[in-house]
């Protein structure tokens, strides 16, 4: 994608901003890259991020704890020194792992400026695609790109999509999906936007890993989920706090319990019930031993109570 050619794709998304904003439009539930398959009321899978773990012990022990505090299933978001170990672990325990968070997304972006450094984070990506499958999972969450002083959004948005792309025969060889994770990266700034990037890749692996917590900063979840829709692979479960953020710093809206934040959960709730999500939703909170997994794993019950409602 020349610069014309960005600026224009980019003034066609800003219109359609303004249309989707018009009272009874909105955007297609049907694409040819549909990920989330459209079930209603289909179960909520519970999981947490393995770097939540704090039980000590061998993997088969943190697996079986975690299963023990309610969850069944588990996003690695680490690498292990032996990964035969995750297998075995998820064997004796009947923990799921149903998916790997890329491990070098953020240290080696794939919208660098530096060759290297994105032959490096494709690298990691490969990895990472291989690792789920061995694992038994069915996932990569990716973070696509980071804007920042030195990376303009153009350049974010083009060489991102070059390496991603670079990894598609992969994710087809092993049937894994790729997820774009929203998160604070100064990138894909709207759900209309962000939509568009997905759907570019013209792959039914291509899809996003929403995070629930990280919209409410700028925006409103349901909004989110409306918007993306059928795109929606799996999401994460974290809170936020308007006011904690506006008295203490941005990042300090985190600082709040599953439940006792702004996140409108019903309407969460609401808004993935009809667009058709069923599947994995993994806690990305603080972890820590048995009994704090267990304390999220009730927080989760508790915001998750009018799903079959």
């Amino acid at each position: 994608m020349d610069r014309r050619n960005f600026l224009v794709a980019a003034a066609a998304t800003a219109t359609a901003t303004a249309v989707l904003s018009r009272p009874g439009v909105a955007v297609s539930a049907q694409s040819e890259t549909s990920v989330a398959t459209p079930a209603a009321k289909g179960p909520l899978l519970k999981a947490v991020k393995y770097s939540m773990v704090g039980v000590k012990g061998t993997l088969a022990e943190k697996f079986a704890a975690v299963k023990g505090a309610g969850f069944v299933g588990i996003d690695m978001d680490a690498r292990v020194p032996d990964k035969n170990e995750v297998v075995e672990a998820a064997k004796s325990t009947g923990l799921k792992v149903h998916g790997v968070v890329d491990y070098d997304h953020w240290s080696q972006p794939l919208s660098s400026p530096s060759a290297e450094v994105r032959a490096k984070g494709l690298a990691a990506l490969e990895e990472s695609l291989h690792d789920a499958k061995l694992y038994g999972g069915d996932t990569v969450l990716l973070v696509p790109a980071m804007v920042n002083k030195s990376i303009s959004y153009e350049d974010a948005y083009k060489r991102s999509q070059i390496e991603i792309r670079k990894a598609i025969p992969l994710a087809k060889e092993l049937g894994i999906k790729i997820l774009f994770e929203n998160v604070w990266n100064n990138f894909l700034l709207s759900p209309v936007e962000c939509a568009r990037y997905i759907d570019e890749f013209d792959s039914p692996l291509i899809g996003s890993y929403f995070d629930v917590g990280n919209i409410v900063n700028y925006g409103w979840p349901e909004h989110w989920i409306r918007t993306l829709g059928h795109r929606i692979g799996k999401i994460d479960i974290k809170e936020f706090s308007r006011t904690k953020a506006n008295s203490q710093g941005k990042g300090a809206g985190f600082g709040v319990e599953i439940g006792d934040g702004d996140c409108d959960w019903p309407a969460v709730l609401t808004a993935l019930k009809d667009v058709g999500f069923s599947g994995w939703a993994t806690a990305e909170v603080g972890g820590g031993g048995e009994d704090r997994l267990k304390e999220i794993s009730t927080r989760m019950d508790k915001i998750f109570s009018t799903w079959n409602a």
